[in-house]
């Protein structure tokens, strides 16, 4: 027999994780009727950001005047608006039938991917020894003795690209889907824009309490093992751990707060107002949804932090692509429109120096520095976000899973470009391209293509969060 003791132990669990999903997912209350539910949520995002130089108004400026309407515009060219990728994975870690069965939900299909695009896995190296083998051409019978028969057979080629896979492996920090696989299929990323779809429920809530209570690091002492990390003043916990695990905690809280705001930003109207305009739905802001996700008496505190943490992850991925900007600029982005082609790497161009000009980037260097315990740190650090990445096939609603797997990928593509190495430079020497390649550092299309629009994604919440403040202002 249960002692009165043991009961109310339980009981004070239970409440406790109910306390901290509510908090989290913006369930607990609703700020109808409050006037300064609005403003609360602002009054605490200003000044520095943590564990980076600069403020949120130096970032805001930078993104809301210069950067934005470059990338943007960048993103809609068809480089950037076709993505490859599976939808069809089943969850590695449980058994889930909560397929979402909302109309809003769907993946719309693809059918007009360029065919510069469906040609772009081919690999370009290959295509080149080709043509130059062509143009040094043979004389008969010269190389007869000394012929090597390069041709490799059906097991060989499958061989050799499980090797290759296996290589970029080690440096990738997220799982990336196979472009050759009959299952993976082009989506017109426009087509198909993040919003808020009425996924939402226990399913919804697994995905993001897998991530916060399996996969982020915890601090040294006991806070509970049925506690939600993210909603118990994480702000506290983080200052008793190293800069690495604070860094891997903020990525992840800014990714989901970026999240959060698109949903709150694209919000199904329709639904909300009890009737349905049209078979596309209405969608906009809904001031009410910020609130419930951000207010600082709704979380526990943590709204305010959790914004900030957005700007951190924004710093994250800036630096990334300052840092890959010379490899980037050596690429060719082609689909086959020569026209489009040649506008697309200026606007990279013009992008990239831009990023390039930001004068107070986040540091990285001093992360994953002192020996064997810190080469251990960085491949738990790889190894949970692997894992983060992974968890995206257990999404059940496919437009969801779609986003998500796309911002991961980014945000995995802008940590393999921080910490592989191969693109670190010493002093002021430039980046030797030659050298990153030759040490085996690649992205694939599916890499870039993610990479940039997962930080349009956060872009965009910047620019969404100004667009809050203005709305709850004029109220």
């Amino acid at each position: 027999m249960w002692s009165r003791t043991s009961a109310w132990v339980i009981v004070l669990l239970a409440v406790s994780l109910h306390t901290c999903t509510a908090t989290w997912y913006g369930i607990k209350k609703s700020t109808n009727g409050d006037p300064t539910a609005g403003e609360r949520c602002f009054c605490q995002l200003k000044g520095v950001i943590d564990d980076c130089s600069c403020s949120v108004e130096t970032l805001d400026s930078f993104n809301n005047l210069k950067l934005y309407p470059r990338l943007n515009s960048l993103l809609q060219y068809d480089y950037f608006r076709y993505w490859k990728v599976n939808l069809n994975k089943k969850c590695p870690f449980w058994e889930d039938d909560s397929k979402c069965a909302i109309r809003y939900c769907s993946v719309k299909p693809c059918t007009d991917v360029p065919e510069g695009i469906k040609g772009a896995s081919i690999d370009r190296i290959e295509k080149a020894e080709k043509k130059k083998s062509h143009m040094t051409g043979h004389c008969d019978g010269e190389n007869d003795l000394g012929y090597l028969n390069t041709t490799l057979s059906k097991e060989s080629q499958v061989g050799f690209k499980r090797w290759a896979a296996h290589d970029d492996a080690q440096l990738n920090f997220c799982k990336i889907d196979d472009d050759s696989s009959e299952d993976s299929e082009y989506v017109d990323l426009l087509l198909n824009p993040e919003r808020y779809t009425g996924y939402a429920g226990p399913s919804a809530h697994r995905i993001w309490r897998s991530i916060y209570q399996e996969n982020c690091f915890k601090p040294s002492r006991a806070i509970g093992l049925y506690t939600d990390f993210s909603s118990i003043g994480a702000n506290d916990f983080l200052k008793e751990m190293c800069l690495e695990k604070r860094t891997f905690y903020r990525a992840i809280s800014g990714l989901h707060t970026s999240i959060n705001i698109h949903l709150s930003a694209n919000y199904l109207l329709s639904d909300k107002n009890g009737f349905d305009v049209s078979k596309e739905g209405q969608w906009g802001p809904n001031v009410e949804e910020f609130q419930k996700r951000f207010d600082p008496e709704l979380t526990g505190g943590e709204g305010p932090h959790r914004l900030k943490n957005l700007y951190f992850v924004y710093l994250l991925e800036l630096r990334a692509l300052a840092k890959a900007a010379p490899y980037l600029e050596s690429l060719e982005y082609y689909t086959g429109n020569e026209s489009e082609d040649k506008d697309v790497l200026k606007a990279v161009e013009d992008l990239l120096t831009v990023v390039k000009s930001f004068p107070e980037h986040f540091d990285e260097s001093s992360m994953f520095s002192g020996g064997q315990q810190a080469t251990k740190l960085k491949e738990e650090f790889r190894q949970h976000f692997w894992n983060v990445s992974r968890i995206m096939d257990c999404v059940g609603c496919d437009k969801c899973r779609l986003w998500g797997k796309l911002q991961v990928t980014g945000l995995g593509t802008a940590l393999k470009i921080l910490f592989s190495g191969n693109l670190d430079q010493q002093g002021n020497q430039k980046v030797d391209i030659t050298a990153a390649r030759q040490s085996k550092f690649q992205l694939s299309r599916i890499e870039i293509v993610a990479l940039f629009n997962a930080f349009g994604r956060l872009s965009r919440s910047i620019v969404a969060l100004e667009n809050f403040r203005q709305s709850i202002t004029r109220r």
